[in-house]
């Protein structure tokens, strides 16, 4: 494939706040750790202190991985046992279960993944990096995950789901898994990601073994590392900080005063954090924590404790004390050696909200890295696009403002009035000093008559351009197929079209050629054309 790169900003789809962040803007310095460069990972690895416990993390990740039927892939054990040496460290990523991997960028997250420990490996030859993707087990919003689109048709679980997704029985999944397979078809990968995805979800009894089984197929050759943070030895980990957070209520304070200081550099809370940022979990419940009248209430339950007793259940049950969205990042650089974290734009801007209470708890923070975004087209793009005299960055107009532009720049006619405007603009100002001599108060009236005016100059501009469109509607409703091709719903393909059709079209060589044509370090959106 030919991947041609081009800048975020030039996409037109990413927030100001994450162009800014990514151009180093200092501004946002104090809200991040290192620059998401070599010199940054050099920094942050001479400074890192890691605090996980690796031989807890290992019995965790080979207990997880035995779920998996057959042998473990051995570069997937070559990673799990390097995870016991100091000079082994962690790239992270995080997503939810989303129904058959969900969007594109589920997988172009892994993949950045993957790449930026390679990258590390190559400049760091002498340290170990190991890509992690943590599965979001604990997140309770099942209408979030229980749908996918392929080919712009949406596949939806239809399912009474209560508690941690992770935890959901697969049950009742198969209608779901037969729609998909029908759009997939029955070439030879098609029929190999049908068995696949039927195998994945019908012979697994939760979601979360689910998905660790699909993700594992697809990525165990490249080393990836799947965690499922929902246990019990883990959360122990955790523990002290989960009882001062609960009872000192800190990280509603520290977020609360960064979310402040971010809002005077311009920067819009993405999350708010609560005074208790913990749910209470058990199968089939997860609710929030709150405190009232001297007591931590468990909501819409009978469920409660004084604090003698919630910190006994702390100490005893972890794992029953959930983070939430503030609190999950710090959660996993306490139980990970890890030195970045990648995400998507929206995820970047929210982390830049923590690190105040990572440094008040004194836990490292990681570098921000955003995910690497790309495009497909399978339309011969840049023939097209030169038959139609555009750049590759034109496609990231508004489908309105770039038919306008074209039109614009291929007429033989002047479609603006804006000479004869100025010629009348000039006559109506002597018709203004005419009046105003015979009576002042005349004034207003001719700049009344003038406005009038002028917007029915722009309205006959207005009608001068449709009619040209109307000239040019071959070329133009070829543009508009592009946009609706390469553009779902009016938005970016990595954020609405799942991976199951590029996979049919290109096999295992699907996500090699992701590996081959990402650069996470170059900040740069990708567009692959065949």
């Amino acid at each position: 494939m030919k991947a041609t790169y081009i800048d975020y900003s030039e996409t037109r789809s990413f927030s100001e706040g994450l162009i800014r962040y990514l151009a180093n803007d200092p501004e946002l310095a104090p809200f991040s750790s290192e620059r998401a460069d070599i010199q940054g990972f050099r920094n942050l690895i001479n400074r890192k202190k890691t605090i996980a416990d690796r031989k807890i993390l290992i019995e965790t990740l080979s207990e997880q991985y035995s779920k998996i039927e057959g042998p473990v892939h051995a570069s997937v054990q070559k990673n799990i046992d390097l995870l016991l040496h100091n000079n082994t460290f962690t790239v992270c990523t995080g997503h939810q279960l989303n129904l058959f991997t969900g969007p594109l960028y589920f997988i172009f997250k892994i993949v950045t993944a993957i790449n930026l420990a390679k990258e590390l490996k190559n400049n760091f030859p002498d340290k170990n990096f190991v890509p992690v993707y943590w599965m979001a087990t604990e997140d309770h919003d099942f209408a979030e995950i229980n749908h996918t689109y392929i080919s712009g048709k949406k596949i939806s679980w239809e399912h009474e789901a209560t508690g941690a997704t992770g935890r959901l029985q697969t049950a009742g999944i198969n209608n779901a898994i037969k729609e998909y397979q029908q759009i997939l078809g029955i070439s030879e990968h098609a029929t190999f990601l049908s068995n696949l995805i039927f195998k994945a979800y019908s012979e697994h009894k939760n979601l979360a073994d689910s998905s660790r089984y699909l993700v594992n197929a697809l990525f165990e050759e490249y080393g990836l590392l799947i965690l499922d943070a929902d246990d019990k030895r883990l959360k122990k980990q955790f523990s002290s900080i989960i009882t001062d957070d609960i009872i000192q209520q800190n990280s509603f304070r520290n977020i609360s005063e960064a979310n402040d200081k971010l809002a005077k550099v311009g920067i819009e809370a993405q999350v708010n954090p609560r005074e208790i940022n913990f749910f209470y979990l058990l199968d089939g419940l997860r609710e929030r924590i709150i405190f009232e009248n001297g007591r931590y209430h468990i909501l819409n339950t009978e469920i409660s404790f004084n604090e003698e007793k919630l910190i006994q259940e702390i100490n005893e049950h972890p794992e029953r004390f959930s983070p939430n969205v503030v609190m999950r990042p710090l959660y996993q650089e306490v139980i990970l050696p890890n030195l970045a974290y990648i995400g998507g734009g929206a995820e970047v801007i929210y982390w830049l909200q923590l690190k105040q209470n990572f440094d008040y708890y004194g836990v490292d923070f990681p570098i921000l890295l955003l995910r690497n975004s790309a495009m497909f087209s399978s339309l011969n793009l840049e023939n097209k696009l030169n038959r139609l005299d555009l750049h590759i960055k034109d496609i990231f107009k508004n489908v309105d403002d770039l038919k306008k532009e074209w039109v614009l720049n291929h007429t033989e006619h002047l479609l603006n009035l804006h000479d004869e405007w100025q010629e009348l603009s000039s006559i109506f100002e002597k018709i203004k000093l005419r009046t105003y001599k015979i009576d002042p108060s005349l004034s207003p009236s001719s700049e009344a008559i003038k406005a009038r005016l002028h917007r029915a100059i722009k309205n006959l501009e207005a009608k001068l351009m449709k009619a040209e469109k109307r000239n040019f509607a071959d070329a133009l409703s070829q543009i508009e197929q592009v946009k609706t091709k390469l553009f779902p719903n009016g938005g970016l393909q990595e954020r609405s079209e799942n991976f199951g059709l590029f996979y049919v079209k290109q096999g295992k060589s699907f996500i090699q050629t992701l590996i081959e044509n990402f650069k996470p370090l170059d900040l740069k959106f990708t567009i692959l054309e065949e």
